[in-house]
């Protein structure tokens, strides 16, 4: 996703990514700028739970959480100590958008 260019802004992208941290956390978001030790994800979903169908993390960057998930509400968000960054995969994203919460 692309946002539009401004005078004070010009060019601002993001890209759907899955994020997991050394605090156990795991994120959908989109990516705003470099990341580096650290990344911003806007509108960031909390992973709280993923059902075994859905079958580890990267089957949720590939595939998108399914109805047995919790996902939580979106946030602008700043993440500390990276593990990792996986592209997420455009059917997933819209299904992370859904955020369903069994």
């Amino acid at each position: 996703m692309t946002k539009k260019a401004t005078k004070k802004n010009p060019a601002v992208k993001s890209r759907p990514v899955l994020v997991t941290t050394a605090h156990r956390g795991v994120f959908f978001g989109y990516l705003v700028g470099k990341p580096g030790k650290d990344c911003k994800l806007r509108a960031a979903r909390n992973v709280v739970y993923w059902s075994s169908d859905v079958r580890g993390f990267l089957g949720l960057a590939a595939n998108g959480p399914t109805p047995g998930c919790r996902i939580g509400p979106a946030a602008n968000v700043d993440l500390r100590d990276l593990t990792c960054i996986a592209e997420v995969a455009p059917a997933a994203a819209r299904a992370f958008e859904a955020a369903p919460w069994a």
